[in-house]
């Protein structure tokens, strides 16, 4: 009876061990669920210079493709001049859910779709439509995926006309609950200023709001949320878009602050700024042989609402020439200095040296700090 039950428990256990060893075995086929789509927004025109070659393009977003199974996702963005995607090329590949192409790939991939900025070659347009979309499959390369619907972006070369080239460079705009656009990262948002003896210091004097309930704010390269600047105790940190997001710069309580920022050694600073004497202007203006009225009279800017002593106006187009800031339509209070593009004007200073071309400009009555924006 004893060799009849160890008999049976000796089959009982090896049929657990076989069943064990079955279920070891299984396999899971990885099967696309739902939809793969781009979730960022997209500009009507991509205006390409070669000037800003470095400058971020488009960056691609969507959410993460879904295989009904644990698995390693790729994703590959990919363009087609045809637009059928019949001549497909890849045009990069990351296991991330963004990617990133500059103005130089764009202008890479026009000049593959027959594009140029040669305005003596008619039988070479200068714009044109590329389409793009992304494909996410499982493992390396398998026939697993999941592809987008393209979407068709209008590439401009811009032509060349002869007349130098602006130089670019990289200007900080703020946003967040803490300043005049909140959260929005394209709502003409005012750039900070930039040292014109070193392009890694910016300094911004102005108002913000603060408080427990507010979260603060950021500093952006473009209208878009990377790169993005933060910090928290007196150390800056960046997401070039290969990272995780910085912490937000805390405002304790609303009232005017003086920021400064080094991003050579990635420190900042905040402190308190008094405000109190310094006078509110009704008009300030900007006047000069570069400016559209010449030295005849002012072209006025725009008050902030939300903090009256920064001013701006956008879409101006200026001549080779100077400019100054003044108050009131009158030389009582007037800004300059000789560092184009930007600076700190100063009571009876230098005329503010500019190149032709179409700017975005910002000025600070509080420390005649100044910001010419090229325009493309």
């Amino acid at each position: 009876m004893k060799n009849i039950k160890l008999i049976t428990l000796f089959i009982v256990s090896m049929l657990a061990l076989s069943a064990c060893t079955e279920d070891d075995h299984l396999t899971y086929i990885a099967q696309p669920e739902g939809d793969l789509e781009f979730t960022n927004s997209f500009l009507p025109e991509y205006l390409l210079s070669p000037a800003a070659s470095s400058n971020i393009g488009e960056r691609f977003t969507w959410e993460s493709a879904d295989f009904g199974t644990p698995t390693n996702i790729s994703y590959e963005i990919q363009r087609s001049i045809l637009g059928d995607f019949t001549d497909v090329e890849v045009v990069g590949t990351t296991s991330e859910n963004n990617y990133v192409v500059t103005i130089g790939e764009l202008i890479t991939i026009a000049e593959e779709a027959g594009l140029d900025s040669d305005p003596s070659t008619d039988d070479m347009p200068n714009t044109g439509t590329v389409v793009f979309r992304v494909r996410a499959f499982a493992g390396t390369d398998s026939d697993t995926e999941l592809i987008s619907t393209g979407e068709s972006l209008t590439l401009v070369m811009l032509e060349d006309t002869g007349a130098p080239a602006l130089p670019t460079f990289r200007n900080l705009f703020l946003v967040g609950d803490a300043t005049a656009p909140g959260w929005n990262p394209d709502n003409n948002n005012p750039v900070i200023t930039r040292d014109p003896l070193d392009e890694n210091i910016y300094s911004y004097v102005g108002y913000f709001n603060g408080g427990s309930s507010v979260e603060g704010f950021k500093l952006l390269e473009v209208a878009d949320w990377s790169p993005q600047w933060g910090g928290s105790a007196g150390t800056l940190g960046v997401n070039d878009g290969t990272g995780s997001d910085p912490d937000a710069f805390k405002i304790p309580t609303s009232g005017y602050y003086q920021f400064n920022m080094n991003i050579t050694d990635m420190t900042y600073t905040l402190v308190d700024y008094d405000a109190s004497a310094a006078p509110i202007f009704n008009t300030i203006g900007i006047i000069g042989d570069s400016t559209p009225d010449e030295w005849n009279s002012d072209t006025d800017m725009t008050q902030s609402n939300f903090d009256p002593h920064i001013w701006f106006i956008n879409d101006v187009t200026l001549k080779d020439g100077e400019l100054k800031f003044r108050a009131e339509d009158d030389w009582a209070s007037n800004w300059g200095s000789d560092t184009a593009f930007s600076g700190f004007g100063v009571q009876d200073g230098t005329n503010v040296p500019v190149m032709a071309g179409t700017y975005n400009i910002w000025f600070n009555d509080l420390d005649g700090g100044y910001v010419l924006i090229p325009v493309q």
